[in-house]
């Protein structure tokens, strides 16, 4: 048995009775400190639903377990503690209730800190019966986006989660997945060996301790992390009454972009994203480049994606139609350019200098020319 800090045991003992999100108690924590949280709780000073839980003290019991399957506990205290991500729960505009709040603390397996892995992180969710559709896009986005980079959350989950999971993986890259249950839980337990394998090159979180079962609310209260650590939202196939807009409505919330993915007009699967984007929602991305677009920070640059307009696009009409009548090769006068355009000459002669200053034609003794624009 491990000998742990005494402010340790008091995050793991609050993060046990806690059972989630406490508003109430967090702030306690953050004023009091730990410790004098942990007193508070045992003696029924903040409120009855503490109160009934605080004789459940197995903080060491907890600290030891996940320490023996490689883990750990990461709470406010600690350099990894993801605290600009979780800031946005503090912001303007944002719910006070007790299940509207950061967590108390994170219990973690891998060895990546979590602050580094979501520096610059994207969630990607969705329906738990995905299509081949569904899956295939999936990969796409989360593969490109892993290759660049980016960290892919999700949670874990079958269908579009494990998809995007597998998709990091597979380019590896790094994918943090967001458990409803305690971490020493392989929820779903046909995904044991998919968690296995997120903790060697990524994480697996949750802020419920050791051994707390999965359940509904739980779930819900899931997806605000999952929402949160990211940088945007990416729902791939949603159905009419999906989970995926709960974590999309906690995006929204916390001030993050939240992108769907169209699919077939005709497929269920992708109804719910279909109606996001018509009511306002989410904004419609078709792939990883769609994604870095509103999830990059100021300045990241999208390289290698052709443009959707070209540079042509701005000129003038005057200036479009003389630049469109000179000849892919040789040269025309300004009498020509006039006939093939149906432009008076006087507006041709006054639209080729404007067109040369721009770099888009020149001038030799035989006549007027294209340049060649790369």
């Amino acid at each position: 048995m491990t000998t742990h800090d005494p402010r340790r045991l008091a995050w793991a003992y609050l993060s046990r009775v806690a059972q989630g999100p406490h508003r109430v108690l967090r702030d306690f924590a953050a004023e009091a400190g730990p410790e004098g949280a942990a007193d508070a709780v045992s003696r029924g000073a903040l409120g009855e639903r503490l109160q009934v839980r605080s004789h459940i003290d197995t903080a060491q019991a907890d600290l030891d377990l996940v320490a023996s399957q490689g883990g750990r506990l990461i709470t406010p205290d600690d350099d990894e503690w993801p605290m600009w991500r979780l800031l946005a729960f503090d912001g303007a505009g944002m719910p006070v209730g007790n299940d509207q709040c950061a967590p108390l603390a994170l219990w973690v397996l891998g060895a990546v800190s979590v602050a580094e892995l979501t520096e610059r992180a994207v969630s990607i969710v969705g329906t738990r019966a995905a299509t081949s559709y569904g899956e295939h896009v999936t990969a796409e986005i989360a593969g490109d986006l892993a290759i660049d980079g980016w960290t892919i959350l999700s949670g874990a989950a079958f269908g579009i989660d494990a998809a995007a999971h597998r998709a990091a993986l597979g380019v590896g890259g790094s994918t943090v997945a967001v458990l409803a249950c305690g971490i020493d839980r392989a929820y779903p337990s046909g995904h044991s060996r998919l968690l296995h394998r997120i903790a060697q090159t990524g994480a697996v979180i949750s802020e419920y301790a050791p051994g707390t079962t999965p359940a509904k609310h739980r779930f819900l209260a899931r997806n605000r992390l999952v929402a949160g650590l990211g940088s945007a939202v990416v729902i791939v196939e949603a159905g009419w009454r999906s989970g995926a807009r709960n974590t999309a409505g906690w995006a929204r919330k916390l001030g993050r972009p939240v992108l769907a993915v169209p699919g077939p007009v005709t497929s269920a699967a992708s109804k719910g994203c279909h109606r996001m984007i018509r009511e306002g929602e989410a904004c419609l991305v078709a792939d990883a480049h769609d994604v870095v677009a509103e999830a990059g920070m100021a300045g990241e640059t999208d390289e290698g994606r052709p443009s959707m307009f070209r540079e042509i696009d701005a000129l003038s009409e005057s200036a479009l139609l003389v630049y469109e009548a000179l000849p892919a090769s040789g040269t025309l006068s300004p009498r020509e350019l006039s006939d093939v355009s149906s432009l008076p000459l006087a507006t041709v002669r006054s639209v080729l200098p404007l067109l040369e200053l721009d770099g888009f034609v020149a001038s030799d003794e035989t006549g007027w020319s294209r340049v060649a624009r790369t």
